[in-house]
């Protein structure tokens, strides 16, 4: 009989803390269904599952879906900016208005020769965010404070296209989706279907964000989130594209200084414990442990995708509905799999 060593126990004991809370957040009606994937370079991955990926059938959710990853597509956008930035495209300190001239003077009544696109891609441009069917609150002054805002994103993808000729969508793919063999990872242009294999998403919100009973979205138009949210992808390409992204890989040394210098989120009524970079944020867990990623909440589809700042330690996970108590589960998600518990063995 072959004894385990104590490792392995360790290892077995977290994952059953991992399953424990995906379980929970299933029961305790946090979404239909939970995906957790999570890597160790030391250790073999392991992947889990609670509730369904279709809430009719009963069919439980598996490896290999594809879902909309809302605002982690943030860090695709400012990664294929910062390419540019590398290439002597554009710079960080170009304004707004020499890009789009008269764009958010005309459309949001701000002084885009003030903006910078750096200021778009760490949130401090002053540009309050739009949600469809809501009015829109006044600009504030750029560089005072951190405001999260969809508009900053969708300002830099369309910065993207006039500096490059061609869509987003493309250079994403061509940039950063090809290179890494990222199969499964796409910004829709015009077909809006969730390709196959594919948990249904379901909403308690309509389109304006007024509660209604719970529907499936799954084929709907999230055009509207464009470079602020509208990527869909796979756990493993997100865990492809954040080590990538962690390790260097996508960005010289200066472009991936810049995306990790952060600014303070404190008193935005954002996520807590957090500072914003250039499409990523760091989130320090509360036994002091920082991570690095992004996560993002779309109708019918939150996912959170974070690591350490080596990438050699990821967790990526999905719930395929909107209404989830998210940044609790996430939360302890995160604490489990990066908090050394006190039963782990010492190394």
């Amino acid at each position: 009989m072959t004894i385990p060593d104590a490792a392995a126990a360790d290892r077995d004991r977290e994952h059953a803390e991992i399953q424990r809370a995906l379980d929970e957040a299933v029961a305790g009606g946090g979404g239909p269904g939970i995906v957790a994937d999570l890597r160790d370079g030391r250790r073999a991955p392991w992947f889990g599952t609670a509730g369904v990926a279709d809430m009719e059938t009963g069919r439980k959710r598996r490896p290999g879906e594809h879902f909309r990853i809302g605002s982690i597509t943030k860090a695709f956008t400012g990664t294929v900016v910062l390419q540019l930035a590398a290439e002597c495209e554009l710079t960080l300190d170009d304004t707004v208005a020499a890009w789009l001239p008269g764009v958010v003077e005309e459309h949001l009544g701000a002084d885009g020769r003030k903006i910078t696109i750096r200021r778009l891609l760490n949130h401090t441009s002053g540009l309050p965010d739009a949600v469809p069917g809501q009015e829109t609150p006044r600009p504030e002054e750029p560089g005072k404070r951190f405001i999260y805002s969809k508009v900053n994103y969708n300002l830099a993808g369309m910065i993207v296209e006039k500096a490059t000729g061609s869509t987003l969508a493309k250079e994403i793919e061509r940039r950063i989706a090809r290179p890494l063999h990222l199969t499964g990872t796409y910004l829709p242009e015009s077909d809006e279907k969730l390709r196959d294999p594919h948990a249904r998403h379901y909403s308690k919100f309509d389109e304006i964000g007024q509660e209604t009973p719970i529907h499936d979205v799954t084929q709907i138009d999230t055009s509207w989130a464009g470079a602020a949210g509208g990527m869909i992808s796979t756990t493993s390409d997100l865990h492809r594209f954040l080590q990538s992204l962690l390790r260097g890989g996508l960005l010289p040394p200066a472009q991936q200084k810049e995306m990790f210098t952060t600014v303070s989120t404190e008193g935005a009524d954002w996520l807590p414990n957090t500072g914003y970079g250039l499409g990523v944020y760091a989130q320090q867990l509360p036994c002091g442990v920082t991570l690095w990623g992004g996560g993002g909440s779309i109708q019918g589809s939150t996912s959170y995708a974070m690591g350490d700042r080596h990438g050699t330690h990821m967790l990526v996970s999905n719930i395929n509905g909107d209404w989830s108590d998210y940044l609790k589960t996430f939360t302890r998600l995160s604490e489990t799999s990066f908090c050394r518990p006190a039963w782990a063995t010492k190394s």
